[in-house]
């Protein structure tokens, strides 16, 4: 689905990612766990195409595709959805007219035709019900006045009203209660299969006991460092980091 090869990004000229190398195969759920500031959020921004980094060597493909140089748009278009650590509030749009545009700006790229008030709202408020949130929440500003988990849960409804074939989760499961996590985990379960794949970054086990994951990378000073499975995060629940520097 998307392999990343040796790549190296930037900000204000202080080198965060120093030579990425992530294959996610279609169907595969992974996992990047690390500390504070070693270049997790931003190899998510990089993913996405977020201009405010710099890239500065490697490549990343998407299908055979090489999207390293594409716009934020575009990679939408092409598939890739960032869940954000911290959603902005969109005052004045409402979430069913940015559901509806996304949506509809998705299938008229892969050449489908739009669909109509109806159909999507039947689809939303589907997906809004194995979500248990209310009709209403169509009607609201995005994430305007939201709480916490109503964020995430928002993301959620995003990411299985579109179905991009890339979901990156940029610690969607900050800040949650027990319920909020389930909603999450419940959605993003939903959402994989054979034909999409998933990259989760987080700093904690709770969401992976309910998601979980085919592979686990532990992330070090901007670079992937261990590759493995479950047991890598059991391991950093139990001691950290610092066996990683030894």
């Amino acid at each position: 689905m998307i392999k990343i090869e040796n790549l190296k990004a930037s900000i204000d000229d202080k080198d965060i990612l120093k030579g990425i190398n992530l294959d996610i195969p279609a169907g595969e759920v992974h996992v990047i766990m690390g500390r504070n500031g070693s270049g997790k959020s931003t190899l998510a921004n990089v993913i996405a195409g977020n201009e405010t980094y710099e890239v500065d060597g490697g490549n990343i493909t998407m299908e055979d595709t090489d999207i390293t140089e594409m716009s934020i748009e575009n990679r939408a278009l092409e598939g890739i959805f960032l869940c954000f650590q911290y959603p902005v509030a969109i005052p004045g749009v409402s979430m069913a007219y940015f559901l509806r545009s996304a949506l509809n700006a998705h299938r008229k790229y892969q050449g489908k035709e739009e669909m109509d008030a109806l159909e999507f709202l039947n689809k939303a408020k589907a997906i809004l019900s194995e979500l248990g949130l209310d009709d209403s929440f169509l009607k609201r500003s995005i994430n305007d006045g939201f709480s916490g988990g109503e964020k995430k849960k928002s993301e959620i409804l995003q990411l299985l009203t579109i179905d991009p074939k890339l979901a990156v989760l940029d610690e969607t499961d900050s800040g949650l209660d027990v319920d909020a996590l389930r909603t999450v985990a419940k959605g993003v379960n939903k959402f994989k299969n054979e034909n999409n794949s998933v990259l989760i970054i987080t700093h904690y086990q709770r969401l992976l006991d309910y998601i979980k994951p085919d592979v686990v990378h532990l992330m070090i000073d901007g670079q992937i460092v261990k590759t493995g499975d479950m047991s890598l995060v059991e391991k950093v629940e139990k001691d950290g980091y610092s066996w990683l520097e030894k």
